[in-house]
């Protein structure tokens, strides 16, 4: 039995859009996960202690998305639950920032950028506390450090977040912002681990652009759907 209540379409959805989004991932997070690791002290940077860091510094993001998953979609069962017909605007609201996410992973249009200008000003408050854990030499650290990046403003988190707002519960949020982040993990520590290969293969126009019009199908294929009749039902 799945305690989320969400079945593995959703999930394996959010998780393939964490892969396909790792262009991005590599263009915002990836010079972060370089920093972090140089930081650490030539003496102490042998491969068992910056694997260690480098999956604390992913943990602590991915709980962070799991967080801000699980208040989002709370925050959309309460409004849904005092306004009729909101969940329907959720959803379509959801369907269009995928469309802007695939957009902005294609490089053939930024709007999203509007939106995480919206998000520095909480960073501003947040970011200070990053500084505080550096240099990171201990696990617990990078836990925490990452707890804190996990705010940074990226319109591939937020076009998520928009998702989970069409949820029934803040753990099926969690669950949803888990799996994405879970995608995000093979592209973020290709940088940390100086993976070049891969980083290339990642950032190559032609893999963007497949996986923006992957994207863009999936969000129509989720507007179709919400069509009168277009279920059969």
């Amino acid at each position: 039995m799945d305690p989320t209540g969400l079945d593995l379409p959703p999930l394996a959805a959010a998780f393939v859009f964490g892969l396909l989004g790792g262009a991005h991932c590599i263009g915002m997070c990836g010079g972060i996960m370089s920093a972090l690791t140089f930081a650490v002290p030539p003496s102490m940077r042998h491969p068992a202690r910056l694997t260690g860091l480098l999956l604390g510094y992913n943990l602590g993001r991915i709980a962070s998305y799991m967080v801000a998953g699980a208040l989002v979609a709370g925050l959309g069962t309460l409004i849904g639950g005092l306004a009729g017909g909101v969940r329907l605007v959720f959803q379509v609201l959801a369907a269009i920032m995928l469309i802007l996410m695939a957009l902005y992973i294609a490089n053939w249009w930024k709007g999203l950028l509007a939106v995480e200008r919206l998000g520095r000003r909480l960073w501003r408050h947040i970011e200070p506390y990053g500084r505080r854990l550096m240099p990171v030499v201990k696990i617990p650290q990078a836990v925490a450090l990452g707890a804190v990046w996990g705010w940074l403003p990226c319109g591939l988190v937020y076009s998520m977040l928009a998702w989970s707002l069409t949820l029934a519960s803040p753990l099926q949020g969690a669950a949803l912002m888990a799996a994405f982040g879970l995608g995000t993990l093979p592209a973020v520590l290709s940088t940390g681990f100086a993976a070049h290969s891969l980083a290339r293969l990642i950032r190559h126009s032609a893999t963007r652009a497949l996986a923006a019009l992957s994207i863009i199908a999936f969000a129509l294929w989720q507007l179709w759907r919400l069509l009168p009749g277009a279920t059969g039902h």
